[in-house]
């Protein structure tokens, strides 16, 4: 029996899935600042030293909980979580995504590719729905504390999952098997199968990459925010993103829509390769 297609859906998180960035929906108050102190400290931090931005706000949060004595656990990191706010029609989207896959014969995967902290996503509402979370997260001491950066994901990093999700491999620190050659008919998802969503520069590089190698790529932006859109369309102008789309993930959305007409061709072509293959 002929193996079904895969279909990796890959979502940035921030201004993505959610409307802010997941700081802003319980840890930044727990310090006792406003989401544009915390950030103007973060960038001050990245600007002063050089650095890169996404060190720089892991520090800032280690410094600034240790400050008040608030232990940055992994349990405390989802608790921040469980209070993330969700762009319209999330929560049903995995669901609503998963019953069309199934009904068209191709199984659909989803994946979190981040620059924030993967114990953050853990804990949201949807955490369960990912195969997989790429982002970043702390080191922990033998008490169970963050006590140094374990994995920072820049815009440049995030190119490394992809190629991992490409080959089944689920290990953020693995360096040898994801740049080992592999026949393409080996290659559990080819990056044809991948539908990439971003909201932003950070996302170029790797939307630049699914698109490149023939994916497909789309820009996501809150409908209620003109400068996002215009980013959005930007992005496409640019030919960095294929398709641009609100940031509603309803059932009736053109983003559903989009995606639909996206797992057909992922389908279609499917059953061309296999026809190809007659001998």
């Amino acid at each position: 029996m002929k193996r079904k297609p895969i279909a990796a859906l890959i979502y940035d998180f921030d201004g993505t899935l959610s409307p802010g960035n997941m700081q802003e929906f319980g840890f930044i108050q727990a310090i006792g600042r406003t989401p544009e102190e915390f950030w103007k400290m973060s960038d001050g931090i990245a600007i002063g030293q050089d650095a890169s931005n996404i060190l720089a706000y892991m520090k800032l949060m280690k410094d600034e909980a240790e400050k008040l004595g608030i232990r940055l656990t992994r349990e405390n990191f989802r608790r921040f979580g469980a209070d993330i706010k969700l762009y319209e029609g999330v929560r049903e989207w995995f669901q609503n995504v998963n019953r069309y896959g199934r009904d068209r014969g191709v199984i659909i995967e989803h994946y979190i590719n981040s620059s924030g902290l993967k114990e953050i996503i853990e804990g949201s509402p949807i955490a369960r729905e990912f195969k997989h979370i790429f982002a970043g997260s702390y080191i922990y001491n033998e008490a169970g504390e963050a006590e140094w950066p374990g994995i920072a994901v820049d815009y440049t990093a995030k190119t490394q999952y992809l190629f991992k999700i490409q080959k089944g491999i689920f290990s953020s620190r693995d360096a040898k098997r994801v740049n080992e050659s592999m026949a393409e008919e080996n290659k559990r998802i080819p990056f044809s199968n991948m539908i990439y969503f971003g909201d932003g520069e950070t996302d170029v590089p790797s939307m630049k990459v699914v698109s490149m190698f023939g994916g497909h790529t789309v820009a996501v932006f809150d409908p209620a925010n003109p400068a996002k859109r215009a980013s959005a369309r930007k992005l496409q102008r640019q030919g960095r993103a294929s398709f641009i789309s609100p940031a509603n993930y309803t059932r009736d959305s053109r983003t559903f829509r989009l995606v639909c007409s996206i797992i057909d061709k992922i389908k279609a072509d499917h059953e061309l390769k296999c026809l190809a293959r007659y001998r």
